[in-house]
């Protein structure tokens, strides 16, 4: 996989299995809300990684328990709620350019209110409202449990409200929460980070690092599979630190263990470790916990010691293909993907080479590819040798075509292979349709790999489990055109189909489901925000 420019980062978004991207269309004009319903309602655009899409969940969570309903497909909704990414180099200049258009339908509709939240408002608190003076609540990424007050107060004062922690108050878990899918779930288990990559500006805005307790997490867990979820992913700035606040550093794969004793919970990810916590414990209990799938997420960001010191990476390349010749040594058919930042400043064409060196060693099932751009207020930013475009442009180049080939040459490998599939719900209205002339559905193996499949006479839902013969490859997904060879009915399958045939809108307590099953979860491929 790779990033075009106009979706560059700094290196800092990470694989998220299944996680969704911004949903297409988020800057799409909005028709006018029928004057005749009185009903307050609201739309949360989501931008960047899994965490916000996750943080987006509780969003609509607390906005329903606070009385509001999600508004109409193409519909203007009365509150209109940004979760924003600061991570983009352009992420400002597209949230003021999508604002603007708001604002003239908030001119035609006077119940309209506007809140900013996520890293680029906690990052650009003082300025938002400055520029953007009929935005009515700005929150950070520490107090979103505040936006339903802070909406009431912005109303009933009629003016706008900014309220910015400088810490996490509230585990974000406790909050309501309105689950996107029926079938696979997000389950944080820690936020924040303690690293200070130079290329970063992450940590200053979630803060440190704060973890969960074991049994909160796994109660959570259960709950959900109560309700029909078979797919959780473990989320955590660093998940494999995990356990560093309360002083465990066996922790994870502790964790990763005891989801393997919840019966009916049939897949277990994770996104994203840092290679230079990754411990050998956590490799032995991926290998021996069944439902813990083989796939994993590493992010190398350079293949250069060099560049690695001056990112303040704290592993270097040898440990980087030490921890992925162990996990294959355990798991001879894992999919391990990763990150990698092109153009790092003082990059030199050796230190790049030393990258290529590292990518055709790990013959990764794909890669996110970034250039890298500099972001106010971290530390790479100001140092100097910041190289030249045409430089960096040539050398991502390279770097993709690398990647795509070897990608490619994986996945071929794998034609005539037998592969199980968790049907995915990739359009609600369509479950899953990969396009009206081959009527393919789309799945995920259990090593991530998209697969691209015909579903013969047989009734298959989205939640339900196939084993299907691959036929066809290409470098980012897989196809199978041959009848299934099993079809696995699964109670998420039955999940999926209450929820579409009597649609209940679904609040949560304390992180965990209560009645009904939420939304379908979109199917992406995109990248999330980790180190």
């Amino acid at each position: 996989m790779t990033a075009t420019p106009e979706t560059e980062t700094a290196g800092l978004e990470t694989l998220a299995p299944l996680a969704p991207r911004p949903a297409e269309g988020a800057d799409a004009p909005l028709a006018p809300r029928p004057a005749d319903d009185p009903t307050r309602t609201y739309e949360v655009r989501t931008y960047g990684c899994q965490m916000n899409v996750h943080d987006s969940e509780r969003l609509s969570g607390m906005l329903e328990d606070a009385g509001y309903a999600a508004a109409p497909e193409g519909a203007t909704a009365d509150v209109i709620v940004f979760n924003t990414c600061a991570v983009r180099e352009n992420a400002d200049n597209r949230l003021y350019g999508t604002l603007g258009h708001v604002a003239s339908l908030k001119r035609e509709n006077p119940r309209m209110q506007i809140a900013v939240g996520g890293c680029l408002a906690q990052k650009d608190r003082d300025t938002i409202t400055k520029r953007a003076p009929y935005v009515d609540v700005v929150f950070g990424t520490h107090n979103i449990g505040s936006l339903p007050a802070l909406l009431d107060r912005a109303r009933v004062a009629e003016e706008s409200q900014v309220e910015i922690l400088e810490s996490l108050e509230v585990f974000p878990s406790t909050l309501p929460t309105k689950r996107e899918s029926a079938f696979a779930a997000w389950v944080s288990i820690s936020v924040g980070c303690n690293n200070t990559c130079t290329f970063c500006i992450v940590p200053s805005l979630r803060g440190k690092e704060k973890d969960r307790r074991p049994g909160e997490i796994l109660a959570e867990i259960e709950a959900l599979v109560a309700d029909g979820v078979v797919e959780v992913t473990l989320l955590g700035q660093n998940v494999n630190s995990y356990g560093v606040e309360f002083g465990d550093r066996f922790a994870f794969g502790k964790l990763l263990r005891a989801c393997g004793e919840i019966e009916g919970l049939e897949r277990v990810r994770f996104t994203s470790p840092h290679p230079a916590a990754f411990s050998d414990d956590v490799i032995e209990a991926m290998a021996e916990t069944p439902n813990v799938m083989p796939q994993l997420h590493m992010p190398l960001q350079s293949g250069s010691d060099r560049v690695l010191k001056a990112m303040r990476r704290s592993y270097r390349k040898e440990r980087f293909l030490g921890i992925i010749d162990r996990v294959r040594a355990a798991m001879p058919d894992a999919a391990i993907t990763t990150d990698i930042i092109v153009g790092f400043p003082g990059e030199t064409e050796e230190d790049f080479l030393e990258t290529m060196d590292v990518v055709r060693k790990a013959r990764f099932s794909s890669a996110f590819t970034f250039q890298y751009s500099p972001r106010p207020g971290t530390p790479a930013a100001e140092m100097d040798e910041q190289l030249p475009k045409a430089v960096v442009q040539d050398r991502y180049d390279r770097l993709v075509a690398l990647v795509n080939e070897i990608a490619w040459a994986e996945n071929r490998a794998l034609v005539g292979k037998r592969l199980e599939l968790l049907v995915a719900d990739t359009d609600a209205g369509r479950g899953g349709k990969k396009d009206g002339a081959t009527h393919r559905l789309t799945g995920r193996a259990r090593d991530n790999r998209l697969v691209h499949f015909r579903p013969g006479d047989a009734e298959i839902r989205p939640g339900d489990l196939v084993t299907v013969e691959l036929t066809q490859a290409a470098p980012h997904h897989l196809v199978s055109d041959a009848v299934p060879i099993d079809v696995r009915r699964t109670r998420a399958g039955e999940a999926w189909r209450a929820r579409h045939e009597a649609p209940t809108p679904v609040g949560v307590g304390l992180g965990m489901p209560s009645v009904g099953v939420p939304a379908p979860l979109p199917v992406a491929d995109g990248p999330g925000c980790a180190c």
